[in-house]
């Protein structure tokens, strides 16, 4: 049984044509998506068009129904468990609501992680960490606070933090800027890219927040309608003059993104099974 490792190209998470979704339905078709190493990518989307399935996927929530998944590598195809295990102690996740522990205060929800897979660790090497990390993100004043002494965008902050405590080489954020003030979403912007520049790992992140992705990125896949609409650099996707493209970037109410969700043979059996016509 094979192990995860480090692989010498600084490809860290590669999709190449996989197709996703639950039970029956297929969510997303032929995706292909691969960031590298220092690379900032986003996955931007309409509500319901698939982001997280793609994130469950490369987390290994889900497995996909065909194609490859590759993580540091290696595919994933046949790992087992423990595999899946290894591999997740080299990823950093800043979920959509941060998850932080509300019965912790600042410094040990960062600690948290550290307490769990790093326990050689002295108290005082962990003190170390966790304050390093929380200046980091401008917060080492703000160690003793509980959550309830912080704000929304402090604790979107303390939950970054805890994200990268341990180095990784891959961090995934869902709906980094989701419910931040303006001041608050450049800051965690700005905090993205400079924490990816500074400890090289890949960041994707989640999002359909235009203007600070596009401040960011290296590279941005678009996905709707159960495909890839476009990918590319941002200065390709301003230029791209194609209508979906187009019309979710411009924020523009009549295109081709359909507002109603779409009929799938499961509501049909579902609504069938109750008399009603769907």
């Amino acid at each position: 049984m094979t192990t995860p490792k480090t692989p010498t190209s600084d490809v860290v998470l590669d999709l190449n044509a996989v197709t996703l979704g639950y039970g029956d339905f297929v969510v997303l078709r032929d995706i292909s998506v691969r960031a590298r190493r220092g690379e900032v990518v986003a996955i931007m989307g309409g509500s319901g068009s698939g982001k997280t399935t793609l994130l469950r996927a490369a987390t290994g929530q889900i497995s996909p129904f065909s194609g490859m998944l590759k993580l540091f590598g290696e595919s994933t195809q046949a790992w087992q468990p423990s595999q899946w295990r290894q591999a997740r102690q080299r990823l950093g996740v800043l979920f959509q609501q941060g998850a932080l522990l509300t019965d912790l205060n600042v410094f040990e929800n960062v600690a948290f992680p550290l307490r769990e897979h790093a326990r050689d660790l002295t108290e005082a090497q962990l003190t170390e960490q966790v304050l390093s990390a929380l200046q980091a993100v401008g917060l080492r004043a703000a160690a003793h606070l509980n959550l309830s002494e912080i704000s929304g965008g402090m604790a979107r902050r303390v939950a970054l933090a805890r994200a990268v405590i341990r180095s990784p080489e891959l961090v995934f954020y869902d709906e980094p800027f989701a419910g931040l003030d303006p001041i608050s979403m450049g800051i965690t912007a700005r905090l993205i890219r400079r924490l990816s520049d500074q400890l090289g790992c890949a960041s994707v992140f989640i999002t359909h927040d235009v203007a600070e992705t596009f401040a960011i990125a290296d590279t941005i896949y678009i996905v709707g309608q159960g495909v890839m609409k476009a990918s590319g650099t941002p200065a390709e996707l301003k230029n791209s003059t194609d209508p979906y493209v187009r019309q979710f970037l411009d924020g523009l109410p009549d295109g081709p993104v359909a507002f109603d969700y779409p009929m799938t043979p499961a509501f049909e059996h579902w609504a069938n099974e109750r008399g009603i016509r769907p």
